[in-house]
């Protein structure tokens, strides 16, 4: 019987970030439940490229877009189950245990957020984020995605779109659950940019969505 689960992660010039999470990845593959690893890059010109090809992934390659990315990875998977990872986002020691309990349930699933860092102000937002997870079944993509392929299949899969793509596909989906499990992203944005004033503009930017805005402008605002 083969793995329940393919991997897929898009990625563009993740070099530094990537092999912590593929680090991550093996307790998975120790307990036979990673069928296969697929990278979705967008022209990377560092070592992101590399660094895949050592740990035995298959390589896809288009126009940078983690809408487009996604979709074109996700199209190439083989196994029953997606589980969908940004490349700065490590699962903790322990995640297998709750994937595996979840795959009998069907539904889709997401990890509990943290992030890489130390203070209020981390466990605040991240709370926050798992609240929103679980009163309305949104999470974001920061905190990964477990979905039957099928599922994600007769949702239309993501769109092609350089932001909230994550909620697109969430939106068209059945209701999410949070997993027993954590996963741990990056949270060089939020240090860069202030806790508080970087969740503002997160919402201000969710809001936006919802009411109709364009995509590609949202995200060129979101970048800036």
């Amino acid at each position: 019987m083969s793995a329940p689960i393919s991997i897929v992660i898009p990625t563009l010039n993740a070099g530094q970030e990537l092999p912590s999470t593929l680090q991550s990845l093996m307790e998975g593959l120790q307990q036979g439940l990673i069928r296969e690893l697929i990278v979705s890059d967008a022209g990377s010109d560092d070592h992101t490229l590399e660094i895949a090809d050592e740990a035995g992934a298959r390589i896809v390659s288009g126009a940078p877009s983690r809408g487009g990315q996604l979709r074109r990875g996700c199209a190439e998977a083989k196994a029953d189950w997606l589980l969908i990872l940004h490349a700065d986002t490590e699962l903790q020691p322990g995640w297998t245990a709750a994937v595996a309990e979840h795959l009998n349930t069907g539904q889709p699933a997401a990890f509990r957020l943290r992030f890489r860092a130390k203070g209020v102000a981390p466990l605040w937002v991240a709370g926050w984020a798992n609240l929103r997870s679980r009163l309305f079944g949104l999470p974001y993509g920061d905190q990964g995605l477990l979905v039957q392929r099928q599922t994600y299949l007769s949702a239309g899969g993501y769109p092609d779109q350089p932001l909230m793509e994550d909620v697109a596909l969430v939106r068209a989906l059945p209701r999410s659950v949070l997993l027993k499990a954590n996963a741990v992203t990056n949270a060089e944005r939020y240090i860069r940019q202030g806790w508080f004033r970087r969740g503002a503009r997160n919402l201000w930017t969710l809001a936006r969505y919802f009411l109709g805005a364009d995509p590609a402008k949202l995200a060129k605002a979101y970048r800036g």
